[in-house]
């Protein structure tokens, strides 16, 4: 039988998701400088001392919320193809996406901090790799990729890094005129890398 939650842990659990998803949205549109824990606390609706609670430092919140997002998205690319295959063009084109909301903004803004901040470089690489890790499988599957496959493992890791860098493109301008040209491409690539559609 699982466990059994009471109010008060209901009322924790919706505190900390109300954080995370605060710290996020501030870490996109304010970037590093602009995002404190005053600010956060105060944009989900909590006191200071509450958001101190469950995220004792900066770094905390910020890597936690990073990484909650991460998983939420990873969650819903899955989902978004819970019905079987997909068209590779369609994975391509979700893949892409991932890099272009307020996640990757988010992201961005906690590298660049990090690249400063001695003591949250080593906790962002370590997220930076296991979302890349969980990505890259992710990708695998949704492709129907065979790994064993000389060049197949690089022609997903290529196709992660272009996602990447269109998410880069997007963030002064909104490049998607651009970007759908360039994921067409990029599918007819990688249709012929990878074989042919299981979908």
């Amino acid at each position: 039988m699982g466990a059994v939650t009471t109010p008060k842990q209901d009322r924790s659990r919706a505190t900390r998701q109300r954080l995370l998803e605060a710290a996020v949205s501030c870490l996109a549109e304010h970037g590093w400088a602009g995002s404190t824990v005053a600010v956060v606390a105060e944009r989900a609706g909590v006191s200071r001392g509450a958001a101190q609670h469950h995220f004792p430092t900066r770094e905390d919140l910020f890597t936690a919320a990073v990484e909650y997002v991460a998983e939420e998205r990873s969650a819903a690319l899955r989902g978004l193809f819970a019905e079987g295959p997909a068209a590779r063009t369609a994975v391509v084109g979700a893949l892409v996406d991932l890099y272009t909301g307020p996640l990757f903004r988010a992201a961005l803004q906690l590298w660049v901090a990090a690249s400063n901040e001695e003591q949250l470089r080593p906790r962002v690489t370590e997220l930076e790799a296991r979302v890349g890790r969980e990505t890259h499988r992710i990708a695998v599957d949704l492709l129907g990729a065979d790994e064993s496959v000389p060049g197949v493992r690089e022609t997903v890791q290529g196709l992660l890094d272009l996602a990447r860098g269109l998410g880069l493109a997007n963030v002064l301008t909104d490049d998607a005129g651009r970007r759908s040209r360039v994921v067409a491409q990029w599918s007819r690539i990688v249709d012929s890398a990878l074989g042919p559609d299981p979908a």
